[in-house]
């Protein structure tokens, strides 16, 4: 066993990544979203500067959120696809929070 595979970030490397680059992805769809939003609602740049910001604070806790419920889960390497899915579930985040905690505890669960 090498010392890497001792090293808990090591064991969270897919995880990391995955929500790293969605999240810098993000950053890019937020500032994109904000401007299109901005523009919809009085073409004001106190707006369109406030809607990014408010959106990459939504992201940016989604983030936080995403990493601490499933990267102990995420065990396979980063792919065009998982990144993706990242990327679709640090927007969605509060929808994925509230169905799992509509889930039923499993066995052996207290």
């Amino acid at each position: 066993m090498t010392p890497m595979e001792n090293d808990p970030l090591w064991k969270l490397r897919h995880a990391l990544a995955g929500v790293a680059l969605a999240l810098l992805l993000s950053v890019f769809l937020a500032a994109l979203a904000g401007r299109v939003i901005g523009d919809l609602f009085g073409d004001s740049y106190g707006l369109r500067v406030a809607l990014y910001g408010t959106l990459l604070l939504y992201v940016a806790v989604g983030a936080g959120v995403l990493f601490a419920k499933v990267a102990r889960y995420e065990t396979r390497p980063l792919s065009v696809s998982r990144l993706l899915r990242w990327l679709a579930s640090l927007w969605m985040w509060p929808l994925l929070l509230a169905a799992s905690a509509s889930r039923p505890p499993g066995p052996g669960a207290s």
